[in-house]
């Protein structure tokens, strides 16, 4: 990227996926999301989709909210285990419910979204 370049949409989410894998393992989770490149398609839309709504002023709550209305969208419910064969995933409940390991992504998520966007 030369000092002319702007982040694009694909940039700006390849980044925010890899931070959120990352902290997802420091979490312990047992089935963190796979590398961008390798991330399947939905959950690629779904980290760009997210891109809107941190740029909109959402708060961690909303971003959170926007991303369960999307899985929700695409056949995902709740389960006490992720499993993307299933469609199941424990972070499916309200903000509130979520451990802080889990609150602290929607918040690492916005930071890296509009900083990103600044840099443009």
């Amino acid at each position: 990227m030369t000092a002319d370049s702007t982040f694009t949409p694909d940039h700006i989410a390849q980044v925010a996926h890899e931070a959120n894998r990352a902290l997802q393992r420091i979490a312990g989770d047992d089935n963190p999301s796979p590398p961008w490149d390798d991330a399947p398609l939905d959950q690629r839309d779904s980290a760009i989709a997210g891109i809107l709504t941190a740029l909109n002023g959402a708060t961690p709550e909303e971003q959170h909210d926007a991303w369960a209305a999307h899985k929700r969208a695409d056949g995902w419910v709740y389960g006490a285990v992720k499993d993307a064969e299933a469609k199941t995933h424990p972070c499916l409940v309200p903000y509130a419910n979520l451990p802080p390991e889990q609150r602290v992504k929607d918040a690492v998520y916005i930071a890296i979204v509009r900083a990103m966007a600044a840099a443009n």
